[in-house]
């Protein structure tokens, strides 16, 4: 009798996740402290610490980093939760789960000038020039944003930085609609701020 109830039980039902994505520098990081204080639990491990790039913390899983080496496991335990994935790393993300991404957009300009801060910050150079980097970033998020309209087990909803900065009152609601949950949308609307706004262009 036992065993054929229990061959009747349904299977456990997979939650979608939540993927924060963009360019790095695009305010990945502001969205998902955005995420977190509307009452969104995310996956993070506090190895990057906040400092003057990211005042507010990354909110990041360095296994993010790996999910091109095959390190997929960890994202099954972020089902029902919000995750940092850059744009470069989509594509790697395991393809039996399903995904509301929320795809930070900013003027290449700018996330040219925040890199280029950060790394002589750390005194850290790159060898490719800003109108070769252009030119790559450009290139990739035409073809990731190709290739994610085209996944049947995602769905993208884009948000522009300077918007979000500049009148949160405005991206937040569409936002809320989007992922489909009760949220505290003041809460995430006061985390936007303009003086960290710092790379205009």
């Amino acid at each position: 009798m036992f065993k054929n109830l229990f061959l009747r039980s349904k299977p456990i039902e997979k939650q979608k996740v939540i993927v924060v994505s963009g360019l790095p520098r695009s305010g990945t990081s502001m969205m998902m402290k955005m995420l977190a204080q509307g009452g969104v639990s995310i996956i993070m491990d506090g190895q990057r610490e906040a400092d003057e790039d990211n005042p507010n913390g990354y909110f990041e899983m360095e296994l993010s980093k790996k999910l091109k080496d095959g390190e997929v496991n960890w994202i099954y335990e972020a089902q029902g939760k919000a995750v940092k994935v850059i744009s470069h790393l989509l594509e790697y993300l395991p393809a039996d789960l399903a995904y509301d991404i929320i795809f930070m957009e900013r003027e290449i300009h700018e996330v040219l000038a925040s890199q280029k801060k950060m790394l002589q910050r750390r005194g850290e150079e790159t060898s490719i020039s800003d109108e070769d980097m252009e030119a790559q970033f450009r290139s990739h998020l035409k073809a990731v944003k190709y290739w994610a309209a085209r996944q049947p087990n995602m769905r993208v909803h884009f948000v522009k930085y300077n918007e979000m900065v500049m009148s949160p009152g405005m991206v937040c609601p569409p936002l809320v609609e989007f992922l489909d949950l009760l949220l505290d949308v003041q809460a995430m609307q006061s985390v936007p701020s303009q003086s960290l706004y710092r790379n205009r262009f």
